[in-house]
């Protein structure tokens, strides 16, 4: 949690009181009524007609109902008419901006602003011309423009003056400069401290809790049913504005508090929430991409154990998620596999497990004596070895084990005890396809990883691998076995991965070597592991878990994008890893070390926060 900056610490030189700043010049009474009245006339807006005719995508031609982008302006527009009412203490309004509201009603309102400029826009694009908008689309326009502007003239302490160096050369003075405005810029969106929490009952904070996972799975299954490209990319903007705004206002800390003291609960509601999503899709093909998140995300877990608690670089991880699928299709009856086993489910899964548990060891008993850049440098080797490995051990180059280029086809579904999970079937109702059936599989086996995170992250080799990750010399000269420590932290996350190939290896049928390299469009790949567990927040469950979410979905979404998705994909890390470097998710500890200013608390609370 960051701190309000005084005016006492945002002196200038002189030690003087620095002056109230405003990024807009417009008195503070009227910029307050701006922005809640351009908020509340966006929300309006969003109930007339945007442009006449069907030929934009989500038919935005309708008075009296919102449809497609709407809907998101509608939400942005009435955060920020919200957060505008509880900044005049409105009864009733005020738990909604525990941590202030002036930052919070900048960001809903900017968001609401490139929402609907970004359609605005669009449609005057792909119809030919403004003359295709509808005077909706005119009045949001503006609505925007005025809540916006409103939001940036409200005031804020401006942060002290840094002299430059007259000695700098041109570049050092513009870097100067613009570091200056930067801070100012940071200034305008810096949070105030949480007010002091409310006593509620037991049972209200669990229905607390109920509600916002209730709300993360709309928000989630909205996101993986966006039916058009120009959809999903103003839902991106408008839940990183959202989720933003919240977090300055301090609901999202305050909701924070509640699951960590409520941690158990908040888990198992979490995979209720979790498994009642393939109740919630008509097609099938949503529960595919879903199923798929639940791999990633179960991999990126388990290398959340090397990088996040051991802080051991690896670049090949996404070997182990090849291994664990190799060995399982092997086993299970695929007419190419050149052993010609069909063993059962829960054989060919632990198969799949230790046979990554023991390339773990392999690896890692020789390299785990290098740190930094040199042991990234052999996991990254070793990626790269198995893949060419397997691609010539075709008969040919090789002995004949994983055919090669072709890889191994045709694996059956799985069939636990008597329930075949390649065939649709009824329950409560509802027709659960063959993606779903996996889907449930798959939640399960994360629900092991998550548990086995908790359980090794809590314990006394997890408080070792904490320590060896913070100074390793340190820990050596305090008697921890180092390298027996990072050993078990290799082979436990490379057993995790091999669980999750397992399963793999059935829902896609196939596996073959372009499936596991080490940088591609496609995840799951080692760069994209990694990326999801720093974005997320190292050393946290739900932080991978949310960061392995948004990397399988934005690149299956931005395939549109062409060759252009890879830039677009970086752009977006880049800015998430500039304004949160700490991750979506922060560990308290990596949270102290972004934000000196960041209150440190009493007790560092358990792995898994």
């Amino acid at each position: 949690m960051t701190t309000h900056t005084t005016s006492t610490d945002m002196n200038t030189a002189t030690d003087t009181p620095s002056p109230t700043g405003r990024l807009v010049g417009i008195p503070a009474p009227a910029a307050r009524a701006l922005a809640t009245a351009g908020g509340a006339l966006s929300l309006v807006s969003c109930f007339l007609a945007w442009t006449w005719t069907d030929a934009f995508p989500g038919d935005l031609t309708v008075y009296g109902y919102p449809g497609g982008l709407q809907w998101l302006v509608l939400v942005l527009g009435a955060l920020t008419a919200l957060f505008g009412l509880a900044s005049y203490q409105v009864k009733g309004l005020r738990w909604l901006t525990p941590a202030g509201a002036d930052p919070a009603i900048r960001l809903a309102a900017l968001g609401a602003f490139v929402t609907a400029w970004y359609t605005v826009l669009a449609i005057s694009l792909t119809l030919g011309g403004v003359v295709n908008l509808e005077p909706g689309g005119f009045v949001v326009a503006a609505a925007t423009l005025i809540a916006l502007l409103g939001a940036l003239a409200l005031p804020f302490e401006r942060p002290k003056a840094d002299p430059a160096d007259p000695e700098d050369s041109g570049w050092d003075q513009f870097k100067h400069n613009a570091g200056q405005k930067w801070a100012v810029v940071k200034a305008a969106f810096a949070t105030g401290p949480l007010a002091p929490a409310p006593k509620l009952p037991g049972y209200a904070e669990i229905l607390l809790i109920t509600a916002a996972l209730a709300v993360g799975l709309g928000i989630f299954t909205y996101g993986i049913g966006t039916e058009y490209d120009e959809l999903f990319i103003g839902f991106l903007v408008s839940a990183g504005f959202g989720f933003a705004a919240l977090t300055k206002a301090g609901l999202i800390p305050r909701l924070g508090a509640l699951t960590a003291r409520h941690s158990n609960i908040t888990t198992c509601a979490a995979f209720v929430a979790a498994a009642a999503f393939p109740f919630t899709q008509t097609n099938d093909r949503f529960a595919n991409i879903g199923v798929n998140i639940l791999i990633f995300a179960t991999v990126a877990l388990g290398l959340n154990i090397v990088v996040g608690l051991a802080g051991l670089l690896d670049l090949g991880y996404v070997a182990f998620l090849g291994v664990g699928a190799y060995a399982a299709a092997l086993v299970s009856g695929s007419p190419s596999s050149p052993t010609g086993l069909h063993l059962p489910f829960w054989a060919a899964i632990i198969v799949g497990a230790i046979a990554s548990m023991i390339f773990g060891v392999l690896i890692g008993a020789p390299t785990l004596r290098l740190r930094g850049d040199y042991l990234a440098i052999v996991t990254l080797g070793f990626g790269e070895i198995f893949r060419i490995t397997v691609m010539n051990t075709d008969g040919t180059s090789g002995p004949d084990i994983t055919n090669g280029s072709n890889g191994i086809t045709s694996i059956p579904d799985l069939k636990i005890l008597g329930f075949d999970l390649g065939a649709p079937h009824e329950i409560f109702g509802f027709t659960i396809g063959r993606f779903a059936n996996y889907f449930f599989l798959m939640l399960l086996v994360t629900a092991v990883v998550v548990l086995v995170f908790r359980r090794s992250g809590n314990s006394r080799i997890g408080r070792a691998w904490v320590a060896i990750r913070e100074d390793e010399t340190a820990a050596l000269a305090m008697g921890i076995n180092g390298f027996r420590v990072k050993l078990v932290a290799f082979a436990l996350g490379a057993t995790l991965a091999g669980l999750a190939g397992a399963v793999q290896a059935h829902v896609t049928f196939v596996v073959t070597p372009e499936q596991y390299m080490f940088a591609n469009s496609v995840p799951p790949n080692s760069a994209f592991l990694l990326a999801a567990v720093v974005m997320g927040g190292m050393g946290t469950i739900a932080g991978p878990l949310l960061g392995a979410a948004l990397l399988y979905l934005i690149p299956t979404k931005l395939q549109f994008m062409g060759d252009y998705q890879l830039f677009a994909f970086g752009v977006a890390l880049i800015l998430i890893m500039r304004l949160r470097p700490e991750g979506i998710i922060a560990d308290r500890r990596r949270k102290l070390e972004f934000h000196e200013d960041a209150e440190a608390p009493t007790v560092l609370g358990k792995t898994g926060a």
